[in-house]
């Protein structure tokens, strides 16, 4: 369960068009791990592609930051899931984040040089407010399994950081 919300928060990051969960869902645990796992494989390949193409040092950076962060807490997540013995649940939300992913992967793969680097880092802007805010009023509240909740909670104040990193990244490139 674990590493799914995280991964759905990066992926929330990653892709802000995408809605992460509508307020009146109460997703159950299953969900809420596939949606976070889902968030941070789309913002670890989204990181990947701002590797490949940008030549900005601080976007480059900012990315590897997003790749080592977010698999780390895959890592985490995984373990959860083990331990806990529970089978992450596909959904709408899921759903809708891979195919936002998916078209915001090809809209940036068809930029180059500042073009691109603005158009992530604007992105990775937008997605972190809006995966920061779903973690605060909907995700962990309702987390039913105390560890995941936990691990929600740090994946917020990771984030939050994340969110604050970003910003800096896009007031240098003005």
């Amino acid at each position: 369960m674990l590493a799914k919300p995280l991964a759905v928060l990066a992926a929330l990051c990653f892709f802000g068009s995408a809605t992460l969960v509508r307020a009146h869902d109460n997703p159950t645990d299953p969900q809420i791990a596939h949606i976070a796992y889902t968030a941070g494989v789309i913002d670890i390949e989204a990181a990947k592609l701002a590797v490949e193409k940008s030549k900005t040092p601080a976007v480059v950076d900012f990315a590897n930051g997003m790749i080592r962060d977010h698999e780390a807490v895959n890592v985490q997540a995984l373990d959860l899931v083990k331990k806990l013995n529970v089978t992450p649940e596909d959904n709408d939300t899921s759903k809708s984040l891979t195919a936002a992913a998916a078209t915001k992967r090809s809209e940036l793969s068809g930029l180059d040089g500042e073009a691109f680097d603005k158009a992530y880092i604007e992105n990775e802007v937008a997605y972190h407010k809006q995966v920061n805010g779903a973690l605060e009023t909907l995700l962990i509240p309702s987390a039913q399994n105390a560890e995941l909740k936990d691990l929600l909670e740090t994946g917020l104040k990771l984030f939050q950081g994340h969110q604050a990193h970003a910003e800096h990244v896009a007031a240098e490139l003005k």
